[in-house]
């Protein structure tokens, strides 16, 4: 039986009950994307101790060629968002998927440093480019779907990358080089999401012009929606770096036991996610926003002032609810800008998110450094305040 093919539509967020078999088929297409995109990156990070011993590396070393992967990414965001406005957000995610996976083939096959850090660069250029089509194709599904799905499609992100982390962790039990391991699980999840999204979409086309500057950050009401995903990608980059830390300095536990930090934030994401798009149907995009931000805002706090392992807890569980369905909300209102195709819209906004992803670790530190990991944490309620304040910026405009 032929995959159906189905048109998107972007012109109007109204429900549409009678096509549900088709609003669900094109859910699960994109979800696929999401998952894998997610997976492959949860497969690559498991294994980064493993591949820094296959290869000698130093911290420092480590260190340079985590930036090449960051600054590939960088790299790909713009040219990522002109390619889905020319060629359609649906099939240029699926070729990045393929490229996505191959190249985290060649991380596990890699046989020299230098060879390595090619390859962690393209890894950064495929995945930083298909975070950019896969939302500009989540954009597109939302609209026809009719009512706000964007965080559910995050959720899958997030439950691909614990998956595929996960069998980091079999693999390393088992003695798994990283080679076969990312050439088979890397390859079987690929075949399988592929599978699962081979519906026959039509992404609309829209021109772009030739004289646009090749690397462009938010502008208009896009600037408030930038500066929400850094907030949001600030915290996030921070509790990954810092967390554990923070739990050993201020509450004295082990470091098995400040390990629990992260999870407890990654977890509460993901569930949060999947709820997401339930609350933002209740309360709409700005009232979503606003709330999300004075619950991160109440978790940061609860975290840095408690000095018990049981409140930091509660205040990082807090604080993966509140960050959780903000970048979602900032990808679907950047899909539905006026003055911008949504691939163009959502590199730009992606540009500054990522900034926060790449800035909110080393600006932790150095705060830490001049007073303390208190003090450096309490920077991030500063910045979930502000998602408060520019909460009215995720409101969709286009009519």
């Amino acid at each position: 039986m032929p995959a159906p093919l189905i048109r998107s539509n972007l012109r109007a967020m109204t429900p549409n009950p009678t096509n549900t078999h088709m609003n669900r088929t094109a859910w699960c297409a994109v979800s696929a994307m999401f998952a894998l995109n997610g997976a492959l990156y949860g497969i690559w990070a498991s294994r980064i101790p493993a591949v820094a011993q296959t290869h000698a590396l130093d911290k420092a070393d480590l260190g340079w060629l985590l930036l090449l992967l960051a600054a590939g990414a960088i790299t790909a965001f713009p040219l990522a968002g002109r390619l889905a406005d020319r060629r359609g957000a649906a099939p240029v995610t699926l070729t990045i998927a393929v490229a996505y996976t191959v190249m985290l083939v060649a991380i596990g096959f890699a046989p020299s440093v230098a060879l390595l850090a090619v390859a962690l660069f393209c890894f950064g250029v495929t995945h930083g480019a298909m975070d950019v089509t896969m939302n500009a194709w989540a954009g597109e599904a939302e609209h026809h779907i009719g009512r706000a799905v964007m965080s559910s499609f995050h959720a899958m992100f997030s439950l691909g990358a614990g998956l595929g982390a996960a069998t980091g962790f079999a693999a390393e039990h088992w003695g798994i080089g990283t080679g076969p391991h990312f050439a088979a699980v890397g390859t079987v999840t690929a075949l399988l999401t592929l599978w699962i999204a081979r519906i026959r979409w039509q992404s609309p086309r829209h021109a772009t012009t030739t004289d646009a500057p090749l690397f462009s950050l938010p502008k208009g009401p896009l600037v408030a929606v930038g500066l929400i995903a850094f907030c949001t990608s600030m915290g996030e980059g921070a509790m990954v770096d810092w967390s554990a830390l923070l739990i050993i300095e201020t509450t004295t536990q082990t470091p098995a036991k400040a390990a629990l930090g992260y999870t407890t934030f990654s977890v509460a994401m993901v569930i949060t996610r999947l709820l997401g798009d339930q609350a933002t149907r209740l309360m709409g995009p700005v009232a979503t926003a606003r709330v999300a931000g004075l619950v991160a805002t109440a978790g940061t706090l609860c975290a840095v002032l408690s000095g018990s392992f049981a409140m930091t807890l509660t205040g990082f569980c807090l604080m993966g609810v509140g960050y959780a369905v903000i970048v979602p909300l900032a990808f679907s209102r950047a899909a539905s800008d006026p003055n911008l195709p949504p691939g163009t819209a959502i590199a730009s906004v992606a540009t500054l998110g990522y900034g926060g992803l790449l800035l909110g670790p080393p600006i932790i530190g150095f705060v830490a450094h001049a007073s303390d990991l208190r003090t450096g944490f309490g920077v991030l309620a500063l910045l979930a305040v502000l998602i408060v304040v520019l909460a009215p910026a995720v409101r969709r405009s286009r009519a």
